[in-house]
C-alpha cells in the first residue's frame, strides 16, 4: 500500500514539474516572440496607392505563431506587449499602436480560435484567412469611430480625406477612404502574414513546444 501511494505521490510531483516547465516555456516563448514582433514594427515601409501614413510590417507574424503554439490569449498577449513597449518610440501619439493592438489582436484571436478546434493545417488556413477578413470588416469600424477620431488631433480629417483624394479623386468621404483603401490593404497585410506563418510554422512548433 505505501509503494501504490510513493508511486502516486511521485506521479503528481512529475506532473506538476511538467506543469511548470510547460508555463515557463510557454512565457518564454511569448517573450521571445514579443520582442521579434517589436523589432518588425520598425521594419516598415510604405505601400504604392496608399497615403504615406499607411505603411507595411509584418510585426502581426509573430504573434499569429504563438496564437497557433500556446493559444489565442497568447497571440493577443503578444500584440499587446510589442505595443505597449513601442510606445515608447511613437510617433503618432500612440494612435498607431492603439490601431495595430485592436486589429492584430483581432486577427490572431479569430485565427487562433479556429485553430485550436480544428488542429491540424486546414485549421490553420481556415483560421487564419477567417482572421484576415475579421480584421478587415473590424478595420472599416475601429478607424472610423476609434482610431481617426483620435488622429484628427494630429491632423485635420480634411487633410486626410485630401491624402486619399491625391491618389483616387472619386473618394468624397471618410467611409469611402475606408472601404476603397483601407479594407483592401487591412486584409492582404494579414494575408502576407498567413502565407508566412504557414511557411515556417511547422518548423517552429517543435521548438517553441520543446518537443525538438
Amino acid at each position: 500500500m505505501s509503494n501504490v501511494k510513493n508511486e502516486a505521490a511521485a506521479v503528481n510531483v512529475s506532473r506538476e514539474k511538467k506543469g511548470v516547465s510547460s508555463r515557463v516555456r510557454k512565457l518564454t516563448g511569448c517573450a521571445m516572440l514579443s520582442a521579434a514582433a517589436y523589432v518588425l514594427m520598425f521594419l516598415e515601409f510604405p505601400i504604392p496607392l496608399m497615403p504615406p501614413f499607411i505603411k507595411m510590417d509584418f510585426s502581426e507574424l509573430p504573434a499569429l505563431i504563438a496564437s497557433f503554439a500556446y493559444g489565442p490569449a497568447a497571440g493577443v498577449l503578444v500584440c499587446l506587449v510589442k505595443n505597449l513597449i513601442h510606445l515608447v518610440n511613437t510617433q503618432t501619439g500612440g494612435v498607431g499602436e492603439l490601431s495595430n493592438f485592436i486589429l492584430g489582436a483581432v486577427f490572431v484571436f479569430t485565427a487562433g480560435m479556429v485553430y485550436k478546434f480544428k488542429h491540424d493545417k486546414k485549421g490553420a488556413v481556415i483560421g487564419s484567412l477567417a482572421g484576415a477578413l475579421v480584421m478587415g470588416a473590424v478595420s472599416l469600424f475601429t478607424n472610423y469611430y476609434v482610431v481617426y477620431p483620435i488622429y484628427t488631433n494630429f491632423m485635420p480629417m480634411e487633410a486626410i480625406i485630401g491624402a486619399y483624394q491625391l491618389i483616387y479623386g472619386g473618394v468624397k468621404d471618410l467611409w469611402g477612404c475606408l472601404i476603397i483603401f483601407n479594407l483592401p490593404f487591412t486584409v492582404c497585410k494579414g494575408l502576407c502574414s498567413v502565407i508566412i506563418t504557414l511557411v515556417v510554422y511547422k518548423k517552429l512548433s517543435p521548438i517553441l513546444k520543446g518537443s525538438h
